[in-house]
Order: structure tokens, then C-alpha cells, then sequence
């Protein structure tokens, strides 16, 4: 068993490139390739909000029952940055993510991956130290 324990959930921070401009500025295509990402990760959708920004932008999140996919794109760089959060085992977010990339004809992306929901190894030595102090626990 693993100290720390099981992270709550996984966080995917991805820089996407040189993807399509006009993929990146049209509300409607961002949504449509958001939602589809949901959808194939395995997520559960809840809620959707997108906004295109003037003179050019998108931003949005969908909303998933595992947490959230977030995307806020700047057309004129051809630049994307992407937020994956998926709590538990049930959704794969590298799956949203390869899905994104390949559907804004993206050439390039970096993602970092966050264990989230950790447990604080301080906090974690403190509840042990009174466990073996105190029998009835």
C-alpha cells in the first residue's frame, strides 16, 4: 500500500500548438470537440458553457460528473490550453485529451499529469503517531 495513498483524482494541464485557427475561434466547433472528448473519455456530462471572445477566443468547460474539461484558445497564436480533472477510475482523461489534440489538428502538445486529492504525509505521520499512543483507535 502505497503511504500516501490514492489520489481523490488525476489532472491533466496540456499546452496544445499549432492547431487549426479557425477550429480555435468558432464556439460551436470548440463545444462540439469538448463534448466529444467527454464523451469518449467515458465521462458522465452535466452541464456545457462556451463564450467566443471578440476580437477571437473561445473559452468553455463541460461539466462531467468525474469533475470538469476546460479549454480557452487563442487563434492567433493557434494556441490552446486544456484542463482535464477526472475524479475516480471510470474516466480516462490522456483519452479526452488525444481526442482534443487530434481534433484541432494539433502538431504539437505537452501535458503534465497532477495527482490530486493527496494525502498530507504531516498530517498523515500525526493521525499514526496518535493511533500507536492511543489503543482504542
Amino acid at each position: 500500500m502505497n503511504v500516501l495513498g490514492n489520489p481523490l483524482g488525476v489532472q491533466l494541464l496540456a499546452e496544445v500548438w499549432e492547431c487549426n485557427p479557425e477550429k480555435l475561434n468558432d464556439v460551436a466547433t470548440v463545444e462540439a470537440i469538448m463534448v466529444r472528448a467527454a464523451e469518449k473519455s467515458g465521462a458522465d456530462i452535466r452541464e456545457i458553457v462556451f463564450h467566443r471572445f471578440e476580437p477571437q477566443g473561445v473559452s468553455g468547460v463541460v461539466v462531467i460528473s468525474e469533475s470538469h474539461l476546460t479549454i480557452h484558445t487563442w487563434p492567433e497564436l493557434g494556441y490552446a490550453a486544456v484542463d482535464i480533472f477526472t475524479c475516480g477510475e471510470r474516466v480516462n482523461p490522456w483519452e479526452a485529451l488525444e481526442s482534443i489534440t487530434q481534433e484541432l489538428d494539433a502538431e504539437e502538445a505537452h501535458a503534465m499529469e497532477i495527482s490530486r486529492g493527496m494525502k498530507n504525509l504531516s498530517r498523515l505521520r500525526k493521525k499514526m503517531d496518535t493511533q500507536r499512543h492511543d489503543p482504542e483507535t
